[in-house]
């Protein structure tokens, strides 16, 4: 089984950084820009899991969470903020809105990797299969 990632970030940097964090294991990375982009896609391809930055243009983090959780096909779905902002108030206003992790940019792959296995089994890629699986 393919998990899918949605990785939201306005930085295509980081975007790529997630991306290859996940290369290793049989997930597909699904990206988008802004929070509105991103909610977008949840809703035509529900994620297991997404990766939220907190600080972007058109609909930040904190509006996206909101809209995702009044949504009841996607209001149960994990979130991991990753973000430059590590203000308290911020924290735990994500936290009162489910977000089960918290990572500060800059990040190490394997401090999201472990993060993410913490929510959802991470199965290693076979060998000779592609870096971007179709679903």
């Amino acid at each position: 089984m393919t998990l899918r990632i949605l990785s939201v970030d306005d930085s295509s940097m980081v975007r790529k950084a997630v991306r290859r964090a996940f290369a290793g294991f049989a997930c597909e990375v699904v990206e988008a820009e802004n929070g509105q982009l991103a909610l977008d896609a949840a809703r035509r391809y529900p994620p297991d899991l997404i990766v939220l930055d907190y600080n972007m243009p058109v609909m930040d983090g904190l509006e996206m969470l909101r809209a995702l959780r009044a949504d009841d096909a996607l209001k149960r779905t994990k979130v991991i903020m990753l973000t430059a902002n590590a203000n308290p108030e911020t924290v735990a206003a994500v936290a009162r809105l489910g977000v089960r992790d918290y990572i500060t940019k800059p990040f190490e792959a394997e401090a999201l990797l472990t993060k993410a296995a913490r929510l959802m089994a991470l199965v290693p890629r076979p060998a000779g299969s592609s870096e971007t699986p179709t679903s």
